[in-house]
């Protein structure tokens, strides 16, 4: 599998949760696009999964502008506790034909345990497409609960990260909080670079 990782930039051992903010997330598809392109992956449509990749696939329609579909895949009980595996809570049956032959650009925020985007691509490769590629915005650098399959060859992460707590702005209650919390964090982190 090709990994085409935009930034390798080390977060500090010193963060435990990482705060992103909506501009940060805008800059990190911006640059997710340009990788896409330039590794030739001419994506026909794009798939998000829901609903961390709801807003980072809306931002990649302004760079790359292809239909979006959405789907929805459940990893959590109402308790908020991880389930044995994946559900799908919402599907693109009706789609099925938009997708056969097609180049499919699958997008979500974090890769975890990697259970969720597995899942996805299996159920995807279903519809026969072209090829499926998969853009994130984060991949947390430890042993995954699941593979790709064997189809998949184009990986994009934009950022390479610890396994650390990750709090992205449409998880906010205070968007002006979280702003500040990302700041705090970017300017103690070129601090501790310093030393």
């Amino acid at each position: 599998m090709n990994v085409m990782s935009c930034d390798k930039k080390p977060v500090s051992p010193e963060i435990k949760k990482l705060f992103v903010s909506y501009e940060t997330v805008h800059k990190l598809v911006k640059q997710l696009s340009s990788k896409v392109l330039a590794s030739g992956f001419d994506p026909d449509v794009i798939v998000a999964i829901g609903s961390g990749g709801f807003i980072p696939a809306r931002i990649l329609k302004t760079f790359i502008n292809r239909p979006i579909f959405a789907v929805g895949i459940s990893y959590y009980g109402i308790d908020n506790k991880h389930c044995d595996h994946p559900t799908k809570i919402q599907w693109i049956d009706e789609v099925q034909q938009a997708l056969k032959g097609k180049n499919i650009l699958l997008i979500d925020e974090v890769d975890d345990t990697r259970a969720t985007l597995s899942y996805c691509t299996q159920e995807l490769l279903k519809y026969n497409p072209k090829e499926i590629a998969v853009l994130i915005l984060h991949n947390k650098l430890k042993k995954k609960d699941a593979d790709f399959p064997v189809e998949i060859q184009k990986y994009f992460p934009a950022r390479e990260i610890p396994d650390i707590w990750i709090k992205y702005p449409w998880d906010a209650i205070d968007i002006d909080q979280q702003c500040k919390d990302e700041a705090k964090q970017i300017e103690e982190t070129k601090k501790l670079e310093k030393k």
